[in-house]
Order: C-alpha cells, then sequence, then structure tokens
C-alpha cells in the first residue's frame, strides 16, 4: 500500500485533509514559539550557566554559585550532567530539563530543591572525577558512589559540604530584590510593549 493510499484511506475527503494540515501548522507554530520563548535553543549550545537563569526559580542558585570557589572554575554543567559518554550526556540534559520545564510551567517545585537520586549520582560522579587527587591521595575518601551512601556505605559528598557551591537556598528565603543577571529576552523588539511618550 502507497503512502498516498494510506492517506486517502485515513482522510477520505478534502475538508478533512485541509484540517490535518492546518490542525499539525498549528501545533508545529506553537511548539516552534514555546521552543523560542523558553530559549531551548540555549541549552544546547556550549554551557553558558545563564542558560539556566531562563528559569527564574534558578536565579537564587546561579547568583550563589557565581560567588562561590566553584564560580571560578566549573559551570552548571560541569557538575549536573554526566562525562562519561557524549550520548548519556545529551540524553541525561534532555531528560532532565524536559523533567524541570514541567516542574517549574506546573509551579511542582519544591521549597527548597534537591537533586532527585538520577541527579545525585551525577553529580556525586562529578565530584569525585574532579576532585580526584584530593579525595584519593590527601583524604582517602571518595571511594564510594552515590548508590553506596544511599544505601548507608558511606556519606555522600553534600552531606558535609552542603552549602556548596549554592549555599541554603530556599525560595521562601531568597529576597525577592536580589540582584541576578538575567539573560535577553527572546522576544523581538517589534513584539516588546513600548509606551508613547
Amino acid at each position: 500500500m502507497s503512502l498516498r493510499t494510506l492517506i486517502d484511506k485515513i482522510l477520505p475527503t478534502r475538508g478533512l485533509k485541509v484540517f490535518a494540515i492546518c490542525t499539525c501548522a498549528v501545533i508545529f507554530g506553537l511548539g516552534a514559539l514555546s521552543a523560542y520563548l523558553l530559549r531551548i535553543h540555549t541549552y544546547f549550545v556550549g554551557d553558558n550557566p545563564a542558560a539556566c537563569v531562563n528559569c527564574h526559580i534558578m536565579a537564587p542558585y546561579h547568583a550563589t554559585w557565581l560567588h562561590s570557589s566553584h564560580g571560578r572554575e566549573a559551570t552548571c554543567n560541569d557538575c549536573h550532567v554526566p562525562h562519561d559518554n557524549i550520548v548519556r550526556k545529551y540524553w541525561f540534559k534532555g531528560t532532565d530539563g524536559l523533567r524541570h520545564t514541567a516542574m517549574f510551567v506546573t509551579h511542582s517545585e519544591h521549597q527548597v530543591i534537591r537533586a532527585n537520586d538520577g541527579s545525585a549520582e551525577v553529580i556525586m560522579e562529578n565530584c569525585v572525577r574532579c576532585h580526584t587527587q584530593l579525595n584519593r591521595e590527601f583524604v582517602k575518601t571518595g571511594r564510594i558512589d552515590f548508590m553506596m551512601a544511599k544505601e548507608g556505605e558511606g556519606k555522600a559528598c553534600w552531606d558535609c559540604h552542603r552549602s556548596i557551591p549554592h549555599g541554603n537556598n530556599s525560595l521562601s528565603t531568597v529576597s525577592k530584590s536580589a540582584q541576578v543577571p538575567y539573560p535577553d529576552s527572546p522576544v523581538p523588539q517589534w513584539l516588546k510593549w513600548t509606551k508613547k511618550k
């Protein structure tokens, strides 16, 4: 059966075909507009931490990271995505990003944001990866992974280093007037509302 025959079988009249094309165009157009307004493109190009501030809820975490020792040495992706292979990195980045977007859009985030088990495992992998010499040669730690720590066979890195690099943030304790460097708006100038003088 050819594609043309299949389409004619599913959409037998010209009106149904026009309706299907219009519906697909609207869905595609709204999807593209949403992707643009959510600045999805900023997550795929490089490791700029300003992309994380696309969600206003991340502003205090970005600000505290910016003023920490990690702000001079590491980006968000250095800690929050896997680095063992490129496929895992982008798969994790995409699925975790979609989960974050869904939570922030539906306002289902917790007052104090904590990493889920998958994210926590990646974060601990990266702590050990970056601090290998310190952990293994100097203080003889870092020989466990997150799952071992979760089962009580040791501590996770943040059990002792809780405030590194984000401090103790919660949505209720962060000042509404805190100055945070937000990225430029993606809305074209011709669409912005301007007052006439």
